[in-house]
């Protein structure tokens, strides 16, 4: 992100090197995968636009397990589902609503994955808000960087800090239960 303020001694002037934001953005996709033996982020950075076909290729691969990818949506392997059922919680982004996206909603259903959309304007209910808000004001810390594979850099190692921070807040969780 552009630095936005800065400060200086009295009598110095502060000086912030401006560059072209051009190119130089970095999109997250990402899932909070709350249960399982331990919690779990998973993300996908990517400099171009996330649109339906991203996300479903995402959804088939990171949560539902497709080797193959959305491709194998059309033709899983004979029998093949996911172990346990897995719920893909959605706001209502563009590309979540997307007809591209929406209408494979059966054969996700088919391997194992449902979809559920969250009420509009309810971005409380979407428990990995917290977790972008977290990672970008606290594991984020210098706003800026001198090209797009540090920028990148630096967004996986917030995300990894986030990752760690989940897994280690239930790490007790099997003793006391």
């Amino acid at each position: 992100m552009p630095t936005g303020y800065t400060w200086a001694r009295t009598g110095m002037r502060a000086v912030v090197r401006r560059e072209d934001k051009k190119n130089r953005r970095i999109n997250v996709l990402g899932a909070y995968a709350p249960c399982g033996p331990v919690p779990d982020l998973l993300w996908q950075t990517q400099t171009g636009k996330i649109d339906a076909g991203v996300l479903l290729e995402f959804v088939c691969t990171r949560l539902a397990g497709l080797s193959q990818g959305a491709a194998g949506l059309a033709v899983p392997p004979a029998g093949w589902r996911r172990v346990r059922p897995c719920t893909v919680v959605l706001d209502n982004a563009s590309a979540h609503v997307a007809h591209a996206f929406k209408d494979h909603r059966s054969e996700l259903q088919a391997v194992g994955v449902e979809l559920f959309y969250l009420p509009p304007r309810s971005p409380e209910l979407n428990r990995i808000e917290r977790i972008w808000r977290s990672a970008k004001y606290e594991d984020y810390p210098h706003r800026s960087q001198a090209g797009i594979e540090e920028l990148e850099r630096a967004v996986d190692e917030a995300l990894l800090r986030q990752r760690m921070r989940l897994r280690a807040s239930a790490h007790d969780l099997p003793e006391a239960a």
